[in-house]
C-alpha cells in the first residue's frame, strides 16, 4: 500500500511514479491512498495494517521548513510514528521528505534525480521478503 500526503502535488506525483514502478519491476502490485499530510501517513498505515492484508507500505509526502517550529513538530512525529510501526513489524518504507526547500524536495523526488520514492519502495519491499522468510523458516521450524 502507497500511502501518500499530497501537499505538495508535484514533489508527491514524482514520489509516486518512482515508487510505483520500483514496486512493479519487482512484480508487485500496489493500491493508494491519499492523506491530508504527512503526521497523517502513519495513522492511515496503522488503520490498514490492523485492518487489511498489504505485504507492506510506502510512506511518501514532503515537509519543507516553514518560518515556525510546525516543520521540526511534522518532520519528527512523522518520523518517530513510522518508526513505531516498523518496530512492530510493519514493513514500512519512509520516503516522507524533510527538507528546507522546494528545490531539494524536487531533487530528491524526481524519478531523474534522486528518485526516493523507488527508495522507499525498494526499503518496503527488502523487509516485507525478510519477513516473509522469516515467516516461513518458523514454518519449517
Amino acid at each position: 500500500l502507497i500511502v501518500v500526503a499530497p501537499f505538495y502535488r508535484d514533489i508527491a506525483d514524482q514520489l509516486i511514479a518512482g515508487a510505483t514502478a520500483e514496486i512493479e519491476a519487482s512484480g508487485g502490485t500496489w493500491d493508494l491512498v491519499e492523506v491530508p499530510g504527512a503526521l497523517e501517513v502513519p495513522t492511515a498505515i496503522g488503520i490498514a495494517e490492523r485492518m487489511s492484508n498489504f505485504d507492506g507500505y510506502v510512506a511518501l509526502g514532503c515537509v519543507i521548513r516553514g518560518e515556525t517550529t510546525h516543520y521540526d513538530i511534522v518532520a519528527g512525529e512523522s518520523a518517530r510514528a513510522i518508526m513505531d510501526l516498523n518496530l512492530e513489524g510493519g514493513c514500512i518504507g519512509n520516503g516522507i521528505l524533510t527538507v528546507e526547500n522546494e528545490a531539494q524536495a524536487l531533487a530528491r523526488a524526481r524519478v531523474s534525480e534522486m528518485n526516493k520514492g523507488a527508495g522507499a519502495a525498494e526499503a518496503c519491499i527488502a523487509l516485507a521478503r525478510y519477513r516473509m522468510a522469516v515467516e516461513q523458516e518458523q514454518d519449517n521450524a
